[in-house]
């Protein structure tokens, strides 16, 4: 399990916001803003987590696209010719490579004077459908069931860890600054601000699951191994990395065998997929079925307005599942 940091060291910002800014293009101060809407930074997200630091960060200063429209499955995203003109046309873009395939080859192609990957901005790791400290405990059938499905690629899900999500933010800070170094000391200013929430958010997490009845969740989708790692739990997903992926049977076997074994109450689905599989293991198991938004985009049925909102909501959710005290 990952050793917890709150505060972002300066050697870890460092080192990431080297890794970003080496791959933009040199951007002169005098041409920096001048071209975006109503002479704002013209920035292009790919997605609600990184449209959402743009917005934070940038403020006023900042025109945000995203790529992924509220209500869109992330993962299957295909670009129009109409965002492929736009993102040639936009000052910075933001994106998490391995995540939209389609997207990370519009970018790779277009001539976009800044490209900010935030997969460089902190550490990514491999994840199978089973992620946590619990996970040695399981014999070796059990363990190769887990890891069967998705289990090469990087997990892109950093997001849902505050801790990374915070060092992806204090890199996104640095690629605004040099991209518009009029308008540094607003971007400096609104990331640290950014970074405190997140920090807070973070602290939420740990009083919020440090006691409870059971360390183990079952969701539909991985999406949530750093949230796991990040706070001694163990996440159990039906599918792997990709959310319409269907579970072998013998996955479904092992995961109702391990919801008794373990004290499981809930199965967690997510707004943006069917519910279908997990309802159907949650009837099987004698389960109950709540929400665990992956916050891949905000909408109606999302619970809060914005990436802050809807974790508490998670958090709340966790903690009911979990049986904290």
């Amino acid at each position: 399990m990952n050793v917890r940091r709150r505060h972002i060291s300066a050697g870890v910002i460092a080192t990431a916001t080297a890794l970003a800014l080496g791959s933009l293009s040199a951007c002169s101060s005098d041409s920096s803003a001048a071209d975006g809407e109503g002479g704002k930074l013209d920035v292009v997200a790919s997605f609600y987590p990184l449209q959402f630091l743009a917005e934070e960060i940038g403020g006023s200063h900042v025109s945000v696209n995203t790529l992924t429209e509220p209500g869109q499955e992330p993962h299957d995203l295909e670009i129009s010719a109409k965002q492929t003109a736009q993102l040639q046309e936009s000052d910075v873009a933001l994106y998490l490579k391995g995540l939209q395939p389609s997207v990370d080859e519009a970018i790779g192609q277009s001539e976009v004077k800044a490209k900010v990957d935030a997969a460089t901005l902190t550490s990514l790791e491999k994840h199978g459908n089973e992620v946590g400290g619990h996970a040695a405990e399981h014999d070796e059938d059990e363990d190769e069931h887990g890891h069967d499905e998705e289990g090469s690629g990087l997990d892109p899900h950093i997001w849902l860890d505050p801790v990374k999500y915070a060092e992806v933010a204090e890199g996104v800070g640095k690629a605004f600054e040099k991209a518009d170094p009029d308008n540094a000391a607003t971007y400096k200013k609104n990331t640290a601000a950014l970074v405190k929430k997140l920090d807070g958010l973070d602290t939420r997490f740990e009083d919020g699951l440090r006691n409870t009845e059971t360390k183990v969740f079952i969701t539909t989708h991985a999406a949530f191994g750093y949230l796991a790692e990040r706070y001694g739990l163990t996440e159990e997903a039906i599918n792997g990395l990709d959310p319409e992926s269907e579970p072998s049977a013998n996955r479904v076997k092992d995961l109702e065998k391990m919801a008794k074994a373990d004290g499981v109450s809930t199965v967690f689905y997510e707004t943006l997929v069917s519910d279908k599989t997990a309802k159907t293991i949650a009837a099987d198991a004698d389960l109950r079925t709540d929400v665990l938004d992956p916050i891949e985009g905000i909408t109606e049925k999302s619970r809060g307005d914005d990436y802050i909102q809807v974790m508490d909501a998670n958090l709340k959710a966790l903690r009911t599942a979990l049986g904290a005290k």
